[in-house]
């Protein structure tokens, strides 16, 4: 490890065995075109975790160019399409922690919205029910792949009285996003949004919620362990003083996410988990040929300019995400105890140096050329008897 708390890491020398012996192993697969040093940390960090609840070798990064002694489980950085899937033996989801999709735009927030009326392009793929099937467990909304598009979609919903968030489709942890309300704030944002970009991903107009509360809601299935989990995230200031993720709090138990929704009394995060669930299912009817073996839904619980409540689900992540890191620890702390039911697990991510308190564990405390000074952290966190007897 590096000074800082920075892993730096070597690929294999080409044609060299890794995982030999025979043994399973763990390997990150890079899809993006750049991760930051924190992203490395964070990356090798979840990977020897993995490893050793699969007791499996970590085998560092993939490379096409060496010879594995068995096919490696997968830690991909974004959702898989199914032809790279395909081309690296993946044809399951118990191969990977993520998720595989047939088309590029299934895999981002576009998928929540249907089209707006007489929009003037799609892509190939897409599919017009799943829109209309998610009308309900969503927020006023729709998807568009070109800026008149998303002009058009921005008017529809000031003619409702709505304000309206342009998000990018493929934009994580809260960036890429602005508001607008009136005909000179959405001018000025259409003029940074990129026509390549949204022709090949797409954009979502939807609800401007305020105040909001984002739930994080999930399942994550890794070997011969499930859990789902409910839970809230946090924001936090980068150094251009943006909000961005900054955390989540999950409470954890054993099993899926209608098992889940057996243990919430409260109406409101009753209604909450049901989003996620149908969102889930209709995903999966709409694209049959998609599989993930992580499963995050974020969803909105708010109320409208009108004081009317909105919940809906905001987008949907396949893959390794800001939340990993507390669901490894749940994963763990339920292999250790057989009996244990639930448990309750948070991320902690600061763009600052900061002491982590006492049992936390830290994927990265550093200097990152790129963000700046960053701490990010998980914790097991305290809680009542969970054994369920």
């Amino acid at each position: 490890m590096a000074a800082g708390g920075v892993w730096t890491q070597t690929a294999p020398d080409p044609g060299r065995a890794a995982c030999a012996d025979g043994a399973g192993c763990v390997v990150e697969l890079l899809r993006r075109d750049r991760r930051s040093e924190h992203e490395a940390a964070t990356g090798r960090w979840i990977g020897e975790r993995v490893a050793t609840l699969l007791d499996f070798e970590y085998g560092g990064v993939h490379d096409a160019g060496v010879r594995y002694d068995a096919p490696p489980f997968f830690l991909p950085d974004v959702t898989l399409l199914a032809t790279d899937a395909h081309e690296l033996g993946i044809a399951g989801p118990q191969q990977l922690l993520g998720g595989v999709v047939p088309h590029a735009f299934v895999a981002t927030k576009a998928i929540t919205h249907p089209l707006v009326d007489g929009a003037r392009t799609k892509p190939e793929g897409w599919s017009d029910e799943l829109g209309r099937a998610l009308d309900d467990v969503t927020l006023p909304g729709f998807a568009a792949f070109t800026v008149e598009d998303v002009g058009r979609a921005a008017r529809s919903l000031f003619e409702q009285g709505l304000p309206a968030r342009i998000k990018r489709a493929d934009g994580i942890g809260g960036l890429g996003q602005s508001v607008a309300t009136e005909r000179k704030s959405l001018d000025a944002a259409l003029a940074h949004l990129d026509p390549q970009s949204l022709a090949r991903l797409g954009a979502v107009v939807e609800l401007n919620l305020k105040p909001v509360t984002t739930y994080s809601v999930g399942t994550v299935a890794l070997g011969s362990h499930r859990i789902a989990y409910f839970g809230m995230q946090t924001l936090t200031r980068n150094r251009s003083g943006l909000s961005v993720y900054g955390g989540s709090s999950l409470a954890c138990i054993r099993g899926d996410l209608n098992d889940l929704l057996a243990t919430l009394d409260d109406e409101a995060e009753r209604r909450v988990l049901r989003c996620a669930i149908r969102y889930d299912a209709e995903v999966s009817r709409a694209y049959p040929a998609f599989f993930a073996s992580r499963r995050n839904y974020d969803v909105a619980l708010g109320v409208d300019p009108s004081g009317m409540p909105r919940t809906g689900v905001l987008e949907q992540s396949w893959r390794v995400g800001g939340a990993t890191p507390a669901e490894i620890l749940a994963l763990e702390a339920m292999h250790r105890d057989p009996l244990l039911s639930r448990v309750n697990v948070s991320t902690h991510e600061f763009h600052a140096l900061v002491d982590p308190p006492p049992g936390a564990q830290v994927s990265f405390r550093g200097e990152d050329p790129h963000v700046g000074p960053m701490t990010k952290y998980a914790m097991l966190d305290a809680q009542d008897d969970a054994h369920g007897r």
